[in-house]
């Protein structure tokens, strides 16, 4: 822990932390980083030891609080048993031809959120709660159901590791389908760049909504898709139909970024009128905004 604590913030850095071949080691790395990071933040004290914890509530048996937790954040947190703790927890990773989409210096939006999806894995399990795993392009190619435990980590990893990126995408029919799949509520975690009909990809999210679930919603885009500052000619390819268009950037940069700023701007405000957590991450953000996001959603559900 010694050098993940002198280096934290380097092993929560996109740019660096694929070099890392093993995808475990990678999600420990970033988990491990987070925490020391979250020690070090002006969030010190926020669910320390959180992984059979919550804070002291008027009413509460004295006897249940830990003091060791007391002595290190000055804060009571109550000890809790794993029957309290247990959460069900679903990811949901896009793997279409969109999320190969990289601009130079940053990484692939399908290596940021593999590394994100591995690194939620490993900080759940820790926290034992039962994790599940679903890849979708245009149709639901991989669907592993919520457990809890180091085995069947390895099995979600594994999985992580062997995603083949398809050529199309339907984001919204592949959510309402996963929908019906889950028969116990629990926490519902897209990772997608969600780009599909806005409309659809809405009403499939608050799918999951109606259905009692607890959603989060990560948005992952690379910074050009956001600022669309090319600055020169350009060939621009479709990377699910392979079709090109020729065109001079900052002629359309103006109207792009108004298009792009309405479509997050809609996701964001259907997500918060559903109580759904919407976070925009772009590549080139540290792991641990996604995390931290994570964790205050975790937080509000005990």
């Amino acid at each position: 822990m010694t050098k993940v604590s002198q280096n934290y913030k380097s092993v929560l850095d996109p740019s660096i932390i694929p070099k890392v071949a093993s995808l475990e080691l990678r999600a420990r790395l970033v988990v491990e980083g987070f925490m020391v990071g979250l020690h070090r933040s002006p969030y010190h004290g926020f669910s320390v030891e959180f992984t059979q914890h919550r804070p002291y509530m008027q009413g509460d048996n004295l006897k249940d609080i830990d003091w060791k937790v007391y002595g290190k954040t000055e804060k009571f947190f109550i000890k809790q048993y794993e029957e309290e703790t247990n959460l069900k927890s679903y990811i949901l990773l896009d793997t279409s031809a969109s999320m190969k989409y990289a601009s130079k210096g940053n990484v692939s939006k399908q290596e940021y959120s593999v590394t994100l999806a591995a690194a939620l894995t490993y900080l759940m399990m820790r926290q034992q709660d039962a994790v599940g795993l679903t890849l979708y392009s245009d149709r639901v190619v991989n669907y592993l159901p919520p457990k809890a435990s180091r085995p069947y980590m390895q099995e979600i990893l594994r999985t992580l590791s062997g995603i083949t990126p398809s050529d199309k995408t339907n984001t919204a029919s592949c959510l309402n389908s996963i929908a019906e799949k889950i028969k116990r509520r629990g926490l519902v975690i897209i990772i997608s760049d969600l780009f599909d009909n806005i409309d659809e990809v809405i009403t499939a999210i608050k799918h999951f909504s109606y259905q009692k679930n607890e959603v989060i919603v990560f948005q992952i885009l690379d910074p050009m898709e956001r600022s669309f500052a090319f600055g020169k000619d350009a060939i621009f390819k479709d990377m699910e139909t392979e079709e090109e268009i020729t065109t001079q950037p900052y002629q359309i940069q103006k109207a792009y970024k108004q298009a792009m700023d309405e479509f997050v701007t809609q996701l964001k405000r259907a997500c918060l009128n559903s109580n759904v957590d919407y976070n925009l991450i772009e590549t080139s953000y540290p792991f641990d905004k996604a995390l931290f996001n994570y964790i205050q959603k975790r937080a509000r559900l005990f």
